[in-house]
């Protein structure tokens, strides 16, 4: 299936006044309204790395999927340094299974103060360093997408000395089948003495999506010789699975940062499509005009009933040196047309 993107709504997507919005996952909810999980934290810190310490997870809600979105709660919130996930919660995917909402997510936790924004000391502050060296996937569970959430007081997926994802996991991108059985494609890192490896992508299954999760294979899924790629999204289709994701140098897609496309048959061995841009970073607009974003990415497609992508959602800043120059960050919505 080919699509291609309309132009985007200006005024559609999700912001918040003095919030850095990132992520980006929306599921119609059983009131008929279109509900994003989505990240934020204060301005109050820099774009990057602020969401490793102060991010939560919150709900916006929209009466279409174009928005815009109206932040509702916040749906993660810091729950103190003992918990795994206690400082920072991020990266949402939100999932419907038969009467269950699953929101799969980042979680991470450090032992320190609060980070003062006039010392901050950035990806060299003691935060920074304990709480990426944390980071961890982790599940809540609820009857409704308006809650209440139980989370899991351990990850999903944790690490394993010595492996590929002896680092970090991070960026859930599950496919639950009916019976509750889950494929789920991670971002993971890996120690190299006391600093760590390049971005991986790593394959995990478990027979219910509560765990336990098995690590499938003792290499990353796509070989980081050739590949250097995050915020994957996969879909379940007839033939297998299909997958887009950021092309961190352009190697692949032909665009620094912009989307790549592949497929599989099994979730562990993957080709490249024949058309293998998903996405660009080069949007137009509903008023006609045309921007090049300083970032678009973490990815998230709406299907409607019959499995059609409809909507691509995706981060985006308005910096021109990703997130080293914006000033504004928030989850932008993409109508597709597909053929």
């Amino acid at each position: 299936m080919k699509w291609e993107m309309l132009p985007a709504p200006r005024h559609g997507g999700f912001r918040m006044e003095g919030y850095w919005v990132w992520c980006g996952s929306v599921m119609q909810g059983e009131d008929g309204k279109y509900h994003m999980f989505a990240s934020r934290w204060p301005k109050s810190l820099p774009m990057h790395p602020g969401w490793l310490l102060q991010s939560e997870v919150v709900r916006a809600v929209s009466d279409t999927p174009e928005g815009p979105y109206a932040f509702q709660e916040v749906v993660l919130p810091a729950r103190g340094a003992q918990y795994w996930d206690g400082r920072s919660t991020h990266n949402p995917h939100i999932v419907k299974h038969k009467d269950r909402y699953l929101l799969f997510y980042m979680g991470s936790t450090h032992p320190l103060s609060d980070p003062d924004p006039e010392t901050f000391e950035g990806l060299g502050d003691p935060r920074t360093i304990v709480a990426r060296a944390n980071k961890r996937i982790g599940l809540a569970t609820a009857p409704s997408v308006f809650g209440p959430w139980t989370r899991q007081d351990a990850p999903i997926l944790g690490v394993r000395p010595g492996k590929f994802d002896s680092f970090l996991t991070s960026n859930p991108a599950p496919s639950v089948d009916e019976d509750g059985s889950v494929l789920l494609i991670y971002k993971a890192r890996q120690y190299e003495g006391n600093v760590h490896g390049k971005m991986t992508i790593g394959a995990a299954a478990a027979d219910h999506y509560e765990g336990p999760y098995r690590v499938l294979q003792e290499t990353p899924v796509f070989p980081p010789e050739r590949f250097h790629l995050e915020d994957p999204f996969i879909w379940r289709t007839e033939n297998g699975y299909e997958l887009i994701a950021k092309d961190m140098d352009g190697t692949v897609c032909g665009e620094k940062y912009g989307g790549i496309r592949a497929h599989s048959r099994d979730g562990l061995n993957w080709e490249v499509s024949e058309e293998p841009q998903a996405y660009s970073r080069t949007v137009v607009w509903d008023d006609g005009t045309v921007t090049t974003l300083g970032n678009l990415e973490r990815p998230f497609l709406l299907f409607d009933a019959n499995g059609k992508p409809t909507h691509l959602f995706a981060a985006v800043s308005d910096g021109v040196k990703g997130f080293s120059d914006c000033s504004n960050t928030w989850n932008q919505v993409f109508p597709l047309k597909t053929t």
